[in-house]
């Protein structure tokens, strides 16, 4: 095959025959359509020019350049039981049907029962951005993450990955703003834009076109543009690569909390029925949450983005499993598709068949779901389940009962490619937990 470092391969697929899971005892009433209505943020204007006005003081850098000088090495393998990272399997059940899989370095693998900086969640690919799954002659994978530390919120970042060589190369995402001396500068992305923000979770992300759309759990999403990856070190004596305390311009110096590369928000869009007052609870109706992201390229290409609801937390609430909603794109700018009173509305929902999903993505009228069973759970399957489920007619209802096979532990966001390298159509998703973390292929073929 045509990836390196193939080490730790162990033959770990075992045949499992599809099992049904069990659906809810009540059914749930629909969506309402009408609560999926995202307006662009009062400030989209500003996000655009104060980015514009870091352009003119800052290099950038493009991905495939991004690429090429990659910091970092990984595991990539490929083919059948291609799990380089066996830990992120559950011993007692180990019939996942990976053909690719990529591991993180030492540093970024995370250590069990340790502080723990940064988790991975949100996973997109090129196949997504690109329709002939090519950005310039490189092949990306990507993923988010979201910072631990309460005490220095970094915020987001996201990880290129090489998907061929397994060598990657993380860059800081940032929100842009003018400081009290009328100069563009940046701060790290939080769930509010202020010092008391936390990290943004960025529990999903979409590659589209030359656009990346990252999930903001109480509002809606986050976007930000290839084209503008900002270059620290290009920047000579305006850049500090050296000082991970630091954030933004300070005395005509940028930082980026030791990180070469930071790539600022361009706009956003928040849903019009409001903010997510508490992202732990969920409810029949109202302002989605928006916690995982996930492309659809048959028919009219849209996003997908769904609900996140604990069930034991929620009471085990039948109505209360989550939604998932469609979002229509344009496929000839990379842009929302929106209506003619600028709002962006969702053209289809669907209410989830069970609780603790963690990722969706549509193909078709075929919907693939990961759900999370926690980690190190007495008497209980840790690993996940990788579901597939269909939706019903017409725009709102409940997916269908589901088929399932198996996830590893802690599955997160999905993204859907096509025809990759002689598997077939596969599904591709991450892990979460430190030394269990992956990411990895699963083919639609194993249900």
């Amino acid at each position: 095959m045509w990836f390196r470092r193939a080490g730790l391969v162990a033959a770990l697929v075992v045949a499992s025959t599809a099992v049904a899971v069990a659906p809810a005892a009540a059914a749930p009433p629909p969506p309402k359509l009408s609560d999926f209505d995202l307006r662009p943020a009062s400030n989209a204007i500003a996000l655009t020019q104060r980015v514009q006005e870091l352009d003119a003081e800052l290099p950038k850098l493009g991905v495939q350049n991004i690429l090429a000088q990659a910091s970092r090495d990984g595991t990539a393998m490929s083919g059948a039981g291609a799990i380089c990272n066996p830990d992120a399997v559950d011993v007692r059940q180990r019939d996942l049907n990976a053909v690719y899989s990529f591991c993180f370095d030492a540093a970024d693998s995370g250590t069990n029962g340790g502080n723990v900086e940064w988790t991975p969640q949100g996973m997109t690919t090129v196949a997504d951005a690109q329709e002939d799954q090519f950005w310039g002659n490189s092949q990306p994978l990507l993923v988010s993450w979201y910072n631990n530390d309460s005490e220095q919120v970094k915020g987001t970042r996201i990880t290129f990955v090489d998907v061929h060589t397994g060598a990657y190369q993380h860059v800081l995402l940032a929100y842009p703003f003018q400081n009290d001396s009328g100069n563009a500068t940046y701060m790290s992305l939080r769930n509010n834009q202020d010092s008391s923000g936390s990290s943004l979770h960025a529990g999903g992300l979409a590659w589209y076109g030359n656009f990346l759309y990252v999930a903001d759990t109480r509002r809606g999403f986050r976007v930000f543009d290839m084209r503008y990856i900002f270059d620290l070190q290009a920047a000579g004596a305006k850049g500090n690569l050296t000082d991970k305390t630091k954030i933004g311009r300070q005395n005509g110096v940028f930082y980026g909390h030791g990180y070469r590369y930071v790539m600022p928000e361009v706009g956003a869009w928040t849903s019009n029925a409001g903010q997510v007052g508490d992202a732990s609870t969920c409810t029949v109706d109202g302002a989605p949450h928006f916690s995982f992201v996930g492309l659809d390229r048959t028919g009219g290409d849209h996003l997908t983005t769904g609900e996140y609801c604990d069930g034991a937390a929620n009471g085990n609430d039948p109505n209360k499993t989550g939604r998932v909603a469609n979002w229509p794109l344009d496929g000839l700018n990379g842009l929302p598709a929106i209506s003619s009173d600028g709002r962006w509305r969702a053209t289809s929902a669907y209410r989830l068949p069970v609780p603790n999903v963690q990722g969706a993505v549509g193909h078709g009228n075929t919907y693939y779901l990961n759900r999370s069973h926690g980690k190190d759970v007495p008497d209980q399957n840790d690993n996940g389940d990788l579901l597939r489920s269909t939706a019903p007619s017409g725009t709102t209802g409940t997916l269908g009962t589901p088929v399932r096979r198996t996830a590893p532990v802690g599955p997160e966001d999905l993204s859907y490619w096509s025809d990759f390298y002689g598997f077939g159509d596969v599904l591709f998703s991450i892990t979460e937990h430190p030394t269990q973390r992956m990411v990895y292929a699963t083919p639609v073929s194993a249900f």
